[in-house]
C-alpha cells in the first residue's frame, strides 16, 4: 500500500502544507533524491500526488480527493475492526468473571 513506508506518509505530511519540488521533499531524508524519485511515483501510481511543470520546476501536488476517500476506506475497516476487539473483549471479561481461563 501506498502509505505503508513511513517516508511516503512524511511527503504526504510535507504536501499537506503545499507543494513542493523532489528536491525539497527529499531535504529531511538521508536517502537519494533518485530514491525519493521512487516514493512519488509509487504515490501518483497511487493517485495520491501528481506533478505539474511551471517552467523549469515541478512541483509536486497532494490530490486531496483520493487522500479523504482513502481515509474514509481505511476508515471503514477500522470501525469493523473495533467492533470485532469490543466483542472479544466482552467474551474475555465474561470468562475473566466466570472464573475460565
Amino acid at each position: 500500500m501506498a502509505l505503508a513506508d513511513p517516508v511516503r506518509r512524511s511527503i504526504i505530511a510535507r504536501l499537506s502544507r503545499g507543494p513542493a519540488t523532489v528536491n525539497e521533499l527529499a531535504e529531511p531524508f538521508e536517502i537519494s533524491k533518485q530514491a525519493v524519485s521512487k516514493h512519488i511515483q509509487v504515490l501518483e501510481q497511487a493517485e495520491l500526488v501528481t506533478r505539474t511543470r511551471e517552467a523549469q520546476r515541478r512541483p509536486v501536488h497532494l490530490n486531496p480527493a483520493r487522500l479523504e476517500a482513502l481515509t474514509a476506506w481505511i476508515d471503514q475497516y477500522r470501525l469493523v475492526r473495533e467492533g470485532q476487539f469490543r466483542s472479544l473483549d466482552a467474551v474475555l471479561r465474561s470468562r475473566a468473571a466466570d472464573g475460565s481461563d
